[in-house]
């Protein structure tokens, strides 16, 4: 991971901050922070990280010689004339260097969480707040122990305004992240089946998601999912739904077109005609009342949140859609649960209905469900019939529950195709034999199946 400093910071500066022992102390200006030996822009501060494979702190010599000017390790090597911060773990003092630096720039702090749809209600968020705000938002994926804290240290001064991203797999990792960031507004998209596996129940992992709130100050503001009954009766929440009319801030109306969604909004009594997304699906019109609502709380109007709305773009291989070759592709390839699986296969459909032409599903493993995998790609089978998808294709040893749980429901045997793990590229030559020209395909997986190396092959 590297980021780029703006805040111009010097190695002094950093080791007080990190409260770790300057060691060769120098003149020593920071402007980028890297966490990768290898690849260390010229002025870089390295920071040594202990990991399963590798320690950060037998690296510290390379990555000077490849343009370091200072290093945040545990311990320094013998006989070393360079600038190091020691520390007694470089994780911990990361997170003290991040909180601390955030500390100094206080900008408006949204922490965003859940199963699904956390990312693309960042992007939301994001792009409401920057209509009033220059907003920082979390970069690619950096929404856990190391990912985050580096994104705050990205901070400049003229930042008045930051959405993070905030991912786990453990109990107690989330807490640890928002003590860290500390902030004033925190959503909870969902409550999925995502790293059940390891949590073992859904209600592990809404108190795991819960632990959002560890970092709040006194005046911290949660947003909930008020169709989701794990959430329900937490006091002082501000609630959004779809379904549940009892909630603070409802979604109704929801409309389709060619070019997006169209939805109204009821808060507080006040109606909000014909918000317009440039994105598919009424899970984003959900994802995008997230962001309306924090906009109202901080500060925006009507008319710069609907600006923000427009603007909204989606991060890469999150239900990009693009012509290729005749064909429309859904690129969702950067993750997959049983509740986004479902949400894109109903977009898929209803965009395949309106356009007329065939639905093709491109479906792979969905991994971290542990004991429910079987069940969860069973249901995925059946919603794939239930939608009247007209071409599944799968691959992966347990994406192959879904197709034979959509023969079990109706669908015509002769319309599925099933694939190994590893045959991404006879997958994807495949595919040109499968699919017509004017298809709608669907191409959705967890991120270490890869999927988007089989698009690739498509388009060769």
């Amino acid at each position: 991971m590297t980021i780029s400093v703006k805040g111009g910071l010097t190695a002094e500066e950093i080791a007080k901050l990190a409260g770790g022992k300057l060691v060769n102390p120098g003149n020593v200006r920071i402007n980028s922070i890297t966490t990768d030996s290898r690849d260390v822009p010229r002025g870089a501060l390295f920071i040594a990280i202990r990991g399963d494979r590798f320690d950060g702190n037998d690296y510290v010599v390379p990555a000077f010689e490849n343009g370091a000017v200072c290093a945040l390790a545990e311990r320094v090597p013998e006989n070393f004339p360079g600038c190091v911060i020691v520390v007694e773990d470089t994780k911990k003092a990361l997170g003290i260097l991040a909180k601390t630096y955030k500390e100094k720039i206080n900008p408006l702090t949204v922490a965003v969480t859940g199963s699904v749809g956390k990312t693309t209600t960042k992007e939301f968020i994001y792009a409401v707040l920057s209509e009033k705000y220059h907003t920082l938002k979390t970069f690619g994926n950096y929404n856990n122990e190391i990912g985050l804290p580096m994104t705050l240290l990205g901070l400049s001064y003229e930042n008045d305004a930051v959405v993070l991203e905030m991912g786990m797999s453990a109990a107690g990792e989330i807490e640890y992240l928002s003590r860290i960031a500390a902030p004033k507004i925190a959503v909870i998209t969902n409550i999925g089946m995502s790293h059940i596996g390891k949590l073992g129940s859904r209600e592990a992992i809404r108190d795991a998601k819960l632990e959002i709130v560890r970092g709040f100050g006194p005046d911290g503001v949660l947003i909930l999912n008020g169709d989701e009954p794990l959430l329900a009766g937490i006091r002082g929440a501000v609630y959004v739904a779809v379904e549940n009319k009892k909630s603070d801030c409802r979604i109704e109306n929801i409309t389709e077109g060619e070019n997006g969604t169209a939805f109204d909004i009821v808060m507080n009594g006040e109606r909000f005609e014909s918000i317009t997304i440039p994105t598919l699906g009424a899970h984003n019109a959900l994802n995008a009342a997230y962001a309306w609502v924090v906009g109202r709380i901080a500060g925006l109007d009507e008319f710069e949140i609907r600006r923000g709305l427009k603007k909204f773009k989606n991060a890469a291989m999150r239900q990009n859609v693009y012509n290729s070759g005749g064909r429309i592709i859904m690129d969702d390839c950067y993750n997959a649960s049983p509740e986004s699986v479902n949400a894109a296969l109903k977009v898929l459909a209803d965009m395949a209905k309106r356009k007329h032409c065939r639905s093709v599903a491109v479906l792979g493993d969905m991994l971290e469900l542990g004991d429910f995998s079987a069940d969860a790609h069973k249901k995925v089978g059946a919603e794939v019939a239930a939608y009247d998808i007209d071409v599944l294709v799968t691959i992966g040893e347990r994406a192959a529950e879904i197709a034979k749980a959509a023969v079990n429901f109706g669908m015509n045997i002769e319309d599925i195709y099933v694939f190994g793990p590893g045959e991404s590229e006879r997958l994807g030559k495949a595919l040109n034999r499968i699919t017509r020209s004017s298809d709608i395909i669907l191409f959705k997986a967890s991120r270490a199946v890869g999927l988007e190396k089989v698009i690739s092959y498509m388009q060769r």
